[in-house]
């Protein structure tokens, strides 16, 4: 289908009908009436909307790194022994003295 063909006999066709003073009936009316049903957009229910999607995969995720850290408890890190911790974390208490 050649689009410029049809484009002219578009043209032609309007052309051909000379422009009407006559407006249909209520027009108006309908015109309003589909104004009057648009509604504003509500950003708090587009963000509530992607926040609830988002909550899936978060979950998902969260399991997922859960149970690979508890799988990976092998580790050069996991073999901290609690006292080698409990030295580490009050280390610099001991270092206070007595400030008094």
């Amino acid at each position: 289908m050649n689009t410029a063909n049809l484009n002219k006999k578009l043209i032609a066709a309007a052309r051909h009908h000379g422009t009407s003073d006559r407006v249909p009936y209520a027009f108006e009316k309908r015109i309003m009436a589909h104004i009057k049903d648009l509604r504003p957009v509500d950003v708090w229910a587009l963000w509530g909307r992607a926040l609830w999607r988002a909550a899936a995969p978060c979950v998902a995720i969260t399991l997922i790194i859960g149970v690979w850290s508890f799988q990976s408890r092998d580790s050069e890190v996991a073999q901290l022994k609690s006292a080698d911790l409990e030295t580490t974390v009050l280390a610099p208490m001991d270092n206070l003295g007595d400030v008094w």
